[in-house]
């Protein structure tokens, strides 16, 4: 069994690199060459959110085992923290221990940038992120990969984190960011909308959005928690991470379907049929789109698969 730190995992999962990694895992997923068992988070005492998230995906399978606690957020502890533990198929032993919480950053937004690109107009150039943290960073790395982007907007409840993100993304991509006061400014102009915090209470709504927007919900992952209102579900077309998972634990689907604003019908796809031309995407350039995420145990072990292979392979060498 093999250790693989941070930095390794940063080293060899480059969001051009990981793009395609989540998307053949969405269609492996999709294809049914994968199996996720339904993932288990419990609350503790402090808290922090802990979650088991297994999934098999051939020739390995595992699990990331995860703690995400918000209260680390401003300060020098990440939110994310745990590792991968990854199995090899023929025998089941243990392959390797991998860092999770750069692997679930980097991957995030490669799975954003995926939906993006399949759903965004051909022409947005725009970008808006709700949060400055390590998935603002991640989000913009990987979307300007699949849209030319010209003009970003940011905002965050810190307006430092706002300012130094603001400073970095300018100096790192050279391209105009501008933070903003609430999250209503930050959205009005934007063609591409990224949610990356992790809110109880809705706070985007369908007046904040202009027609034609592509948004990416990603901040929250539980059945009675999420970033969208439930007029801006009903009035946009919804598509999934993955569905069977969505219907059970998305607050972004549930709370309106409750409310009786949506009916069960109401999601249009997963990225994976869009991915293979099972699901329709955006029709016109007035559309809504919105694509929520719960973030998938596929993903992680997909993610560490990669970087084990690399790793193995370099020490081959």
């Amino acid at each position: 069994m093999i250790v693989i730190e941070e930095e390794q995992v940063r080293r060899i999962l480059t969001p051009e690199k990981c793009l395609e990694v989540m998307r053949r895992a969405f269609c492996d997923l999709e294809e049914g060459k994968c199996a996720m068992p339904q993932r288990l988070i419990c609350t503790m005492p402090n808290t922090a959110a802990f979650g088991f998230m297994p999934a098999y995906v051939g020739d390995y399978f595992g699990a990331k085992v995860i703690s995400a606690y918000a209260l680390n957020m401003g300060t020098k502890y990440p939110s994310h923290i745990g590792y991968v533990i990854l199995f090899e198929s023929e025998h089941s032993t243990v392959a390797g221990l991998i860092e999770a919480g750069s692997i679930t950053e980097i991957r995030t937004g490669c799975v954003s940038a995926l939906a993006t690109q399949l759903l965004a107009r051909d022409d947005a150039r725009s970008l808006a992120l709700i949060g400055a943290g390590a998935q603002a960073r991640s989000h913009m790395a990987a979307i300007r990969l699949v849209r030319k982007i010209s003009r970003v907007t940011v905002y965050d409840i810190n307006p430092a984190a706002a300012e130094r993100f603001a400073e970095e993304n300018r100096e790192r991509y050279g391209v105009e960011t501008i933070v903003c006061a609430d999250a209503a400014e930050a959205v009005r102009d934007a063609d591409i909308i990224c949610t990356l915090c992790p809110a109880k209470e809705p706070y985007l709504t369908a007046d904040m959005v202009k027609p034609g927007a592509h948004v990416n919900a990603v901040g929250t992952f539980s059945p009675t928690t999420r970033e969208a209102a439930s007029d801006l579900i009903a009035a946009g077309k919804l598509y999934t991470d993955y569905t069977p998972s969505a219907v059970k634990e998305s607050g972004e689907y549930l709370i309106p379907l409750k409310e009786g604003l949506i009916g069960e019908d109401h999601i249009r796809g997963s990225l994976g049929e869009l991915l293979l031309g099972k699901a329709e995407g955006r029709r016109d350039d007035r559309e809504i789109t919105v694509f929520d995420a719960l973030g998938l145990a596929v993903e992680d072990v997909a993610g560490a698969r990669m970087v084990y292979e690399e790793v193995r392979s370099e020490d081959r060498q």
